[in-house]
């Protein structure tokens, strides 16, 4: 955890990709990175379209939905949503592709 924000919640450290911002423990973390400039690709923002599909090397994201469209083997691959996604720890994102669609 890098510090906490001004009501307390848990501010952790996001890196990856030549690139590292704070990410409330309050929010998603697509609005993390929003609010840090990154130009994430997002669309509907409720974990069903996929668009913003990422992959974690480490570090762990919780979700407030049931259901936030990820595959139970994808999770197990660090694959999340980040417009669903909260973060629990200081997380590393994995480089290279962002999505993986399935070839239909």
């Amino acid at each position: 955890m890098r510090d906490a924000g001004a009501d307390g919640s848990a501010v952790w450290q996001v890196r990856g990709g030549g690139v590292a911002f704070a990410a409330r423990a309050d929010r998603p973390l697509l609005q993390s990175a929003e609010a840090a400039g990154l130009p994430w690709a997002s669309s509907c923002r409720n974990g069903t379209c996929r668009t913003c599909l990422r992959r974690l090397q480490s570090g762990e994201v919780a979700y407030r939905i049931e259901w936030p469209g990820v595959l139970p083997d994808e999770r197990q691959a660090g694959w999340f949503l980040p417009c669903v996604a909260y973060p629990r720890s200081d997380l590393v994102l994995a480089e290279g592709p962002t999505q993986v669609l399935p070839v239909t």
